[in-house]
């Protein structure tokens, strides 16, 4: 495992430090977010200041970076990538726009689009012009996305899709959107799906925004009540949606990489500063094991990392082990925010950054960590693909194989 760059690899870094230095501010703390600093927060105006950083990406010759340079790309390495979103980390950068967009529905569209709709859509993507978002989950499936009941029926040339999804990050401001739909209940549920892009302002699609515990409304319900999406809008051969679903998933899962959030740093300094028992927290040995177990498996992240970034120095393609970061992180997320929330005591309630230790970054993570561990994969879907797919494990049960999607039990009592 190779912990250095190479030559052209360290020439790559230092020249997008220098591009960072000149556009970005670095941050004060590992985690501070760009929205901490803003003082105008409203929807509008992070659109706007997202908008525009993406547009002088482009200009600059930053935009997309793994994209192909005809799509409006820099056409860099794998590896390159990894490099260059290492150094943005330490910066203050508007972010949280367009990377679902460049990095889910782009390179559906690079695969599977005709060549006149990739000069039509990606460029503008990759200039920032056009938010693109992805339109996947529903309630009654749950983490089972081939359980999906949107339908999509065939009307000459269109289709009409009918039927509701959740948890759409961004649809609110989205311009357009992916999604998939059972096409053909008759067959197994992996089978009968359908995969589309779509105009978000299209005539009888239904956006909600849903107000979240933290306050912030990031996720949204869409619904399609007899949504009209032309034949030309379809992605990968009818019936073969779930194949698109999960190339799409694959790039998600890179997309979204380890979970945000306090890390060992901040809740090493917090246990610094915080009194315990009229003595600093760090000086309990309660405290002190959480801490060296959380230093243990920030260790092992660190190292997956690494390897990760030596196979694709290597010109592999890292495999389903890259699960374990997602799993571990958002855990380890999820329970140091909870921890120093507790070392707060009663100023735990508090989350104005001004008034409480840590900056109320503990508070606001309490908050948003358990969606962490929701998005990108839950942590039941992971294991799964660790035990299968690295440790070849049998696959769990499964009471609907080999049943066509109308024939699968929903638990509905006859009256």
């Amino acid at each position: 495992m190779d912990f250095s760059d190479t030559r052209a690899e360290a020439a790559f870094r230092a020249e997008a430090r220098a591009w960072l230095d000149a556009n970005a501010t670095l941050k004060a703390y590992p985690n501070q977010t760009w929205a901490s600093v803003l003082e105008d927060k409203t929807r509008e105006n992070i659109v706007r200041l997202c908008k525009a950083f993406q547009k002088k990406r482009h200009e600059d010759g930053w935009a997309c970076l793994h994209w192909p340079t005809e799509y409006g790309g820099r056409g860099c390495s794998a590896i390159e990538r990894v490099i260059y979103g290492q150094e943005e980390a330490r910066y203050i950068v508007p972010r949280g726009v367009v990377e679902i967009g460049q990095g889910m529905a782009g390179p559906i569209l690079m695969k599977y689009a005709s060549e006149a709709q990739k000069a039509r859509y990606l460029a503008p993507m990759a200039k920032g012009e056009e938010i693109w978002c992805q339109i996947f989950s529903e309630a009654a499936a749950g983490s089972d996305l081939a359980g999906l009941r949107m339908s999509a029926v065939r009307d000459g040339d269109d289709w009409i899709l009918n039927g509701e999804k959740i948890w759409t990050s961004g649809a609110h401001y989205s311009d357009f959107g992916i999604t998939i739909a059972r096409s053909d209940p008759d067959v197994a549920k992996h089978k009968g799906l359908t995969f589309f892009f779509i105009d978000m302002k299209s005539p009888s699609l239904a956006i909600e925004p849903i107000r979240q515990i933290s306050g912030s409304s990031h996720f949204n319900t869409v619904r399609f009540d007899g949504v009209r999406v032309p034949d030309s809008q379809r992605l990968g051969a009818v019936g073969e949606g779930w194949k698109v679903a999960l190339a799409t998933l694959m790039n998600e899962r890179v997309s979204v990489g380890e979970a945000p959030g306090p890390d060992f740093e901040q809740i090493f300094a917090l246990a610094q500063t915080i009194e315990l028992d009229d003595r600093p927290a760090l000086e309990n040995q309660a405290v002190r094991d959480q801490l060296a177990r959380w230093y243990c498996e920030t260790a092992g992240l660190r190292n997956t990392r690494m390897r990760s970034m030596s196979a694709l120095s290597r010109g592999e393609t890292p495999g389903p082990a890259n699960s374990i970061a997602k799993l571990v992180s958002a855990r380890k997320a999820q329970e140091i925010a909870i921890f120093g929330t507790d070392l707060m005591d009663q100023c735990g309630i508090v989350s104005m950054p001004d008034l409480v230790p840590g900056d109320g970054r503990f508070q606001q993570a309490f908050l948003q960590s358990p969606g962490m561990r929701i998005a990108g994969g839950t942590d039941e879907i992971l294991r799964n693909i660790i035990a299968e797919r690295v440790l070849g494990l049998p696959q769990e049960p499964r009471a609907d194989k080999g049943l066509s999607f109308r024939d699968i039990p929903t638990g509905k009592k006859d009256p």
